[in-house]
């Protein structure tokens, strides 16, 4: 039996994708779990982190546990509290795993060069952008799941489900469990033909074309079935965004404009017809209510229900603007 790959002593996670970033720390933390089970866990955001913090949880434990420091939005650490940990990269402590979480740039760079100067192990997490990496994620997380996928299946799952990759890895799993392994455009098309009127992309498309009461009810079955609240409000702008962009460019072919815009034609195609009835006034009224939405269910609201419900009758009332 082999022992446990020991986890890093220092680890860079570089980029933006949520999803992406999320689970190469939970893949840290699992290693650090394996070779010992009782290790002490600590996320703190950069933006509170202050030069007491780094003191405290970068210090050996009196007890000896392995302990996994995690430091979110490290672009927004003080000069201060980076000078301090900086400091503490040249001799890291044995049984700490510090992991710091950056979305690249220049802000906070004195950061990123430190980490990689100290030899930190370097993991990249960028926006995928293209159609083609999104393809290649639907594959990967069918074979994550077990299963195998014909290249017509991942682009139907692509055309179906849209850019967000919480909710494409979710329906690659679920399509895997409901195959039997093997997803094919069939599978896609009878998972889809069941579940179409509880996603957050059904949301939007009726919220878009002013069907307030088909939105609401919609809406309320998603969460019914735990649709989470962000997947929601994130297609909600990306229906009035897509809109905004498409309106924006003029009447054009739609295959032209997708290549203009960096959009899939069928998307395109739809949003043109969705952009009947919208004014100029309306839409940017409507970009405030997707970005106010999308606070709200990230903490804002007390009720992110209840938020969305409010975004979508406010959704009607800009496309009745004139």
């Amino acid at each position: 039996m082999s022992s446990p790959v020991p986890p890093p002593r220092l680890a860079l996670v570089v980029g933006e994708e949520e999803l992406l970033v999320a689970r190469t720390v939970q893949d840290i933390v699992r290693t650090v779990r394996a070779t010992d089970p009782a290790g002490d866990i600590r996320e703190v955001a950069g933006a509170t982190l202050c030069v007491g913090d780094v003191y405290d949880l970068l210090s050996p434990s009196l007890f000896g546990e392995r302990r996994v420091v995690t430091v979110t939005g490290a672009h927004e650490i003080n000069a201060d509290t980076a000078t301090a940990l900086i400091g503490c990269l040249a001799e890291p402590a044995e049984a700490i795993t510090l992991v710091l979480v950056h979305p690249g740039g220049a802000r906070g760079k004195a950061i990123l060069t430190a980490m990689r100067d100290a030899g930190a192990t370097e993991i990249t997490c960028a926006k995928l952008t293209r159609a083609e990496e999104r393809l290649e994620f639907i594959r990967g997380e069918v074979t994550r799941a077990g299963g195998a996928i014909t290249a017509p299946a991942a682009t139907a799952i692509l055309d179906a489900v849209g850019t967000d990759l919480r909710e494409l890895a979710a329906v690659s799993s679920q399509l895997v469990s409901d195959s039997g392994g093997r997803v094919d455009v069939e599978a896609v098309n009878r998972y889809h033909r069941g579940r179409a009127e509880v996603t957050g992309f059904a949301v939007a498309d009726r919220a878009v074309v002013g069907d307030v009461v088909g939105a609401l009810a919609t809406l309320r079955s998603a969460l019914q079935v735990g649709v989470a609240h962000v997947l929601v409000a994130d297609a909600l702008a990306d229906g009035v965004r897509t809109i905004a962009r498409v309106t924006g460019s003029g009447r054009a072919n739609p295959y032209q404009l997708a290549s203009t815009l960096g959009l899939p034609p069928w998307k395109v195609k739809r949003a043109q017809g969705q952009s009947r009835g919208w004014t100029e006034r309306g839409l940017t009224w409507a970009l405030r209510v997707v970005a106010d939405a999308n606070a709200d269910v990230k903490g804002v609201a007390a009720d992110p229900s209840y938020a969305l419900e409010q975004a979508v009758r406010r959704l009607g009332a800009a496309r009745a603007l004139r």
